[in-house]
């Protein structure tokens, strides 16, 4: 029952203010703390992470946030009627002897739940982590994830009975889930619906329970699952696998299944879009006289020839090697930024030598130097 579940907020340590990037961050952590792989065989960390991910996945979804806001878990929990089907407006929830009358009158118009309890329905997303390095994310590659799930027993076909036999429509409510009653009202005599207590709402009896699955028909595993991870893929981005989810009931279909994708940060390139950045530092000699340096690229190294006179600071661009456009053709660019490095722990020896070069060498050479010269004597000699 919705009403026992917590509320979706508490669940991600959030406010109703919350802004979208704030609840993605608190999202990943909580997915992150709990998440079945650094939880082995702790079933309150699993239930707690199944309880994140759908409380993510209904506050992701503004419509699916709007309607929580306003009615709670009666606005997004399929089982109420305006969950998964989209919300028709009018009443929802469970509204208990008001709602029944209302669907005595209206046939269910006003969010009851389904008149058919056998009816298909989808089933619920699920989610997993997946841990790439740099070059996976740029290049793609596949990964193997481990995924916990619901899938239809085996034993008995998703049907709970045991192989062999097969469920009976319940005598007392003839399939239907719910029993008419007689009750009398503010409005009069007026004619309700409830839950019937013999078959608890399923419209179907078991007489022999599957032994694997103890009548549910329904079993939560762990399983293997291959992605395919597209190049150009980025970190906090999330792959949907269609169908992977938790399996639908009464030949509903299969949730999806949702990969969050974490990029772990490269030694040498920072990525900003499809374009690369990286520093190369070199020597004095390098940037007064040039030079041919070697530059790494996610496709290999590469020589460039740097002129006389770099500057510190100077850019340099790669065209085309940069990061592979995701789901398009074309790479973006690699950016290299020159850094001349001042060397340290010097001999006696090495400092006359440059003492003697600097005074070779005096202003003329320098010609920022000389223009912030000038620029010093003139604004003392105003």
């Amino acid at each position: 029952m919705a009403d026992d579940k917590r509320d979706y907020y508490e669940v991600l340590g959030v406010d109703k203010s919350v802004s979208d990037d704030d609840l993605k961050k608190a999202y990943r952590k909580a997915a992150k703390k709990y998440h079945p792989d650094l939880n082995p065989g702790d079933k309150e960390a699993e239930q707690k992470f199944k309880e994140v991910n759908e409380a993510y996945e209904v506050l992701s979804d503004k419509e699916k946030r709007a309607r929580y806001d306003q009615f709670g878990h009666a606005g997004v929990d399929p089982n109420y009627g305006a969950g998964g089907g989209g919300y028709s407006g009018g009443f929802t929830g469970d509204f208990g002897d008001l709602g029944d009358i209302f669907n005595s009158f209206f046939g269910g118009g006003f969010g009851g739940r389904s008149s058919n309890p056998n009816s298909p329905r989808r089933g619920n997303d699920t989610a997993a982590a997946v841990n790439l390095s740099f070059e996976e994310a740029a290049k793609g590659c596949r990964k193997t994830v481990r995924v916990t799930k619901i899938d239809n027993c085996r034993e008995c076909g998703g049907s709970g009975a045991e192989k062999g036999t097969s469920p009976k429509t319940c005598p007392v409510c003839h399939g239907t889930g719910h029993i008419a009653t007689t009750q009398r009202t503010p409005f009069g005599v007026m004619q309700t619906q409830k839950v019937c207590d013999n078959c608890h709402g399923r419209g179907k009896i078991i007489d022999k329970p599957c032994h694997t699955c103890a009548g549910k028909g329904r079993i939560r595993h762990t399983v293997e699952q291959t992605v395919d991870i597209p190049a150009g893929i980025d970190d906090g981005q999330v792959i949907n696998l269609r169908g992977g989810g938790d399996a639908g009931t009464n030949g509903g279909p299969s949730g999806d299944l949702r990969i969050n994708v974490n990029v772990r940060p490269h030694p040498i390139f920072e990525r900003r879009g499809y374009d690369v950045y990286c520093e190369i530092p070199i020597t004095f000699t390098q940037a007064a006289l040039g030079d041919e340096i070697i530059v790494p690229t996610l496709d290999g190294k590469v020589k460039f020839t740097i002129h006389e006179g770099t500057q510190p600071g100077d850019e340099f661009k790669l065209r085309g090697k940069g990061i592979q456009r995701l789901n398009y053709s074309g790479k973006g660019d690699e950016y290299v930024k020159i850094t001349v490095e001042v060397p340290k722990d010097l001999s006696k020896a090495q400092k006359e030598k440059l003492k003697e070069f600097d005074s070779a060498t005096g202003d003329s050479n320098y010609k920022k130097r000389k223009s912030f010269t000038d620029k010093i004597k003139d604004f003392f000699n105003e």
